[in-house]
């Protein structure tokens, strides 16, 4: 009887420990939610980021004006463009 009673008590506490619900289930599942935790923290920062610039992008044209001169390189009527190439110095040999 003794020796069914401790292979019963084995049993459970090997269970309690890494079952389907056991402990290092419960760790895991802990280090994980950790993670997407963080994850969703760093999306809704962007989101945020995102949406303000939307937001100046409709209210604001100098907004529109900047974004168009750096990312399509779009200049005035009447003002000059410059491109200033960066030169290697050459050998002293």
């Amino acid at each position: 009887m003794l020796y069914i009673v401790l292979l019963v008590g084995s049993v459970l506490m090997i269970d309690a420990l890494v079952g389907e619900k056991g402990l290092l289930a419960m760790l895991q599942a802990r280090q994980q939610y950790r993670s997407l935790a963080g994850s969703l923290a760093e999306v809704r920062s962007e989101n945020a980021r995102l949406r303000e610039q939307a937001r100046r992008l409709r209210e604001d044209p100098a907004a529109v004006e900047d974004l168009a001169r750096r990312e399509l390189g779009l200049i005035k009527p009447g003002e000059k463009l410059f491109i200033v190439k960066d030169v290697a110095p050459k050998d002293p040999r």
